[in-house]
């Protein structure tokens, strides 16, 4: 019986037919489904050279790591920080960084300080992070407000941060004055609820002569979805150079003032609201 022809005698073709396959994205199993090739010697002849496609390269997890390594070691991190960083061996690190320069050894002194430093950060880290979930799982316990709920949040509101009458100087109508954007939103909610109309509302921002105050008309505008030809005069408030501001910065806005207009019977309600809401709390003092 003949002996059929060595299939690889060809080689050089083969392996033109392999490359052309591989540059057009095929894996080493597809090409060798096609060519036939049942020897991995001579699949990894034919492929010598070729790099294979992006999508058959799997992502290695320790990438990241490795790259954060490196960078945390061209700045000076020692094997025994980089671990203590990254929680990974100091063989790993090794590998990683071992063909870069080695970091110039510290005064004990300020190794102690950046040690302390360090930890500090972390504490800081983990102290951040128990104070965002104890005001997210705080928030979660308000649940939806039922109307009674938003009522009297309203009515402590305006009475905390209000324009109030006095004996002495008649003022008795509804202003609000806020620099809080959600206050100033709440308290909108509140005047929906007393089914105060938008159209009886009046708008003015307060604000330093010195802040960028057409950036802060058009933030209040937008919190209360409001066109800004709608406000009323901007108050500019005289910069005095001896008084020292914390107020300052690209995110200061000023403050919001709404006033109710014809809201003096809505300011006696409010007044007694309040008188009620207390006489009730006084009954539960221990």
């Amino acid at each position: 019986m003949a002996r059929s022809p060595n299939k690889y005698a060809d080689f050089e073709g083969l392996r033109e037919r392999a490359v052309a396959l591989r540059r057009e994205g095929l894996s080493r199993r597809q090409i060798r489904d096609r060519l036939h090739v049942d020897n991995n010697d001579i699949l990894n002849r034919l492929l010598e050279g070729e790099p294979p496609p992006e999508w058959t390269k799997r992502p290695r997890a320790k990438d990241d790591l490795r790259a954060k390594a490196r960078e945390l070691r061209l700045r000076g991190w020692t094997y025994d920080q980089i671990e203590a960083e990254l929680g990974c061996s100091k063989g790993s690190i090794s590998l990683w960084v071992r063909d870069l320069p080695k970091p110039e050894r510290r005064d004990p002194a300020e190794q102690a300080k950046l040690a302390a430093r360090k930890r500090w950060e972390h504490e800081l880290a983990v102290r951040e992070k128990q104070r965002q979930q104890t005001k997210e799982a705080a928030a979660a316990d308000i649940g939806a407000l039922s109307d009674r709920d938003l009522f009297l949040a309203g009515v402590a509101l305006y009475w905390a941060e209000g324009l109030k009458d006095k004996p002495h100087a008649r003022r008795e109508r509804v202003t609000f004055v806020n620099s809080d954007s959600d206050m100033i939103r709440l308290f909108l909610s509140w005047l929906d609820l007393l089914n105060v109309e938008r159209e009886h509302i009046t708008y003015r921002v307060m604000i330093h002569e010195t802040a960028d105050v057409e950036s802060a008309e058009a933030h209040w505008a937008d919190v209360v979805q409001a066109d800004r030809s709608s406000f009323g005069k901007t108050t500019l408030k005289r910069h005095n150079p001896r008084t020292v501001r914390k107020n300052t910065g690209d995110d200061y806005r000023g403050c919001l003032v709404l006033t109710v207009r014809q809201s003096a019977e809505l300011y006696r309600r409010i007044e007694g609201w309040w008188t009620g809401i207390v006489a009730d709390a006084v009954t539960r003092l221990r």
